[in-house]
């Protein structure tokens, strides 16, 4: 058994993913990571979103290699460097031109919540007004205007203090799928009456991920981008965790055709799993003064490097179709589950691409479901405002086969939790 006294001991408690995988991982190589005892688990957490390519993918870790052994520059604040240059290049090249989309990029500090920070004080900035709209099971990170847009209430009760200046709405099918939640939206930022101070945004994710895997129809997106251009508020879409391929095209949003005023990235964008955040935004609004939204680490060029060379995947459809086949799979064999286990304890199956939750209706079903995995080796995390979502998001470079063989172990590990609640 894995001797984790030391992190007991001496680290916070403030700690999370380890309290459900209790060993001490040593290595990690595509779909897999391995511990101390030389167990071995097939990896369905993903880092959270930050691993949509995999443990040390061989293409990025050669060229990473490469450029440190070269002596390339590894930390540079937001001087130019051939690395960066390199990712701007190829970023407009791979990405934004074949989509017809004209962007700014800002280098922010190397997290998802920075680049919300920095979204949210641009859409201060530009429109002179204070109120965010944001929705219910939003997450969009802990820092405290990222906060303020959060509604998971564990997130919010650590801390002490106001977090306003944010208008919270219904997300698409809070309510049900019999109620349009736009409707609502609609009236309230339309009508005279309502109190709500007009909104400087409008942030969402088309699909909450820790939210519980909610997806948002087409039609409620572009209802909401409709909206935002009537009452001069800017869209920004937090595609943090669902950007960079995991709904099966490079941004979640394509196939909706949205046309973001800002968009948020970070988590898979380095490809490496190195700390990279990045905020697109309209050359139009692009009014900052240097150095109003700084930090001292957005110049991480080891992630410039891997970034570049992860945007091979995108030079043709064919990564695109492989996820959206892999997708299928995991929705068929979630649907053969549900059929094994009694009604009463599975509520809904839904997803996109390579994301799916997987609802229990009891959150200790769901932890049950998590520990057993574990020790079958499977690591697979919950969602959802009362965890009881289990979150199936494997490394979109996964093969059929370890796909198949980490979605067996949920299976029985799904049917062995329902056979003791």
């Amino acid at each position: 058994m894995a001797d984790i006294s030391d992190f007991q001991e001496s680290e916070s408690e403030v700690r999370v993913y380890c309290r459900s995988y209790p060993t001490v991982f040593t290595t990690g190589k595509e779909h897999t990571l391995s511990d101390e005892d030389g167990n071995e688990y097939i990896d369905f957490l993903s880092g959270a979103g930050a691993l949509n390519y995999g443990h040390n993918n061989e293409l990025l870790q050669k060229i990473l290699q490469d450029y440190i052994s070269a002596n390339g520059v590894t930390m540079s604040l937001d001087l130019f460097t051939s690395a960066k240059r390199d990712f701007i290049s190829k970023f407009n090249s791979t990405i934004l031109a074949p989509r017809s989309m004209h962007y700014k990029m800002q280098f922010v500090g190397p997290t998802g919540t920075n680049s919300v920070e920095a979204a949210l004080k641009l859409a201060r900035k530009v429109t002179g007004r204070f109120n965010v709209v944001a929705f219910t099971n939003g997450f969009h990170g802990v820092t405290l205007g990222a906060l303020a847009a959060t509604a998971n209430k564990k997130h919010r009760e650590a801390t002490i203090g106001a977090l306003g200046n944010v208008t919270r709405f219904p997300f698409d099918g809070y309510f049900g799928h019999n109620m349009d939640s736009l409707i609502y939206a609609e009236g309230l930022l339309s009508g005279k009456g309502s109190g709500i101070e007009p909104p400087a945004a409008i942030l969402l994710e088309t699909i909450q991920g820790e939210g519980g895997i909610n997806v948002a129809s087409g039609d409620w997106l572009r209802g909401l981008q409709r909206l935002c251009r009537e009452v001069g508020a800017l869209l920004i879409v937090d595609d943090i965790q669902m950007g960079c391929g995991r709904t099966g095209t490079f941004f979640s949003f394509e196939e909706h055709g949205l046309d973001p005023d800002v968009i948020c990235l970070s988590k898979s964008i380095s490809g490496y799993g190195l700390p990279m955040a990045l905020t697109l935004l309209k050359p139009k609004l692009d009014i900052w003064r240097p150095g109003e939204h700084n930090g001292t680490f957005r110049g991480n060029n080891l992630a410039f490097v891997t970034a570049s060379a992860a945007l091979d995947y995108w030079r043709s459809s064919e990564f695109s179709d492989s996820i959206v086949k892999k997708g299928r799979i995991i929705r068929d064999s979630l649907e053969r589950t549900a059929e094994k286990i009694p009604l009463q304890w599975v509520k809904e199956i839904r997803g996109k691409g390579m994301v799916f939750g997987f609802e229990l209706n009891a959150p200790e079903l769901a932890e049950t479901v998590v520990k057993t995995a574990f020790k079958s080796g499977l690591i697979i995390e919950t969602c959802g405002a009362d965890d009881n979502v289990l979150k199936v998001m494997p490394p979109l470079t996964i093969s059929e086969a370890g796909l198949m063989k980490g979605l067996d172990i949920l299976h029985s590990s799904i049917v062995k939790a329902c056979s003791i609640h």
